[in-house]
């Protein structure tokens, strides 16, 4: 299995009621569902206010290196890229587990 973590940052300025994120966040909550190679999927508001700590969350996993090519080329996975490239960045870390 593979766990898949990313960890958004909102830009400088943007909130989170920004209607933009919030479409962001919604694309990403209905994205668990929509994508069959998803073993689990979590994701989330980050709830600490530390200056380090990141703003939003996905946790998930997959079976394997080519289940996760799948995912991320999945339309719905690509078109909520496309959204949160507008507003944030993001660091990514894949692991075996």
């Amino acid at each position: 299995m593979i766990r898949h973590l990313v960890l958004f940052r909102l830009n400088d300025g943007v909130e989170r009621d920004d209607p933009r994120v919030t479409a962001g966040a919604a694309a990403f909550e209905e994205l668990g569902g929509l994508v069959p190679e998803l073993r689990s999927w979590e994701c989330g508001w980050n709830l600490s206010d530390r200056p380090i700590a990141y703003d939003f969350a996905i946790n998930s996993s997959v079976e394997d290196t080519a289940a996760l090519q799948r995912y991320i080329d999945h339309p719905a996975h690509q078109a909520g890229v496309a959204l949160w490239r507008e507003f944030a960045t993001w660091v990514i870390a894949d692991y075996e587990f």
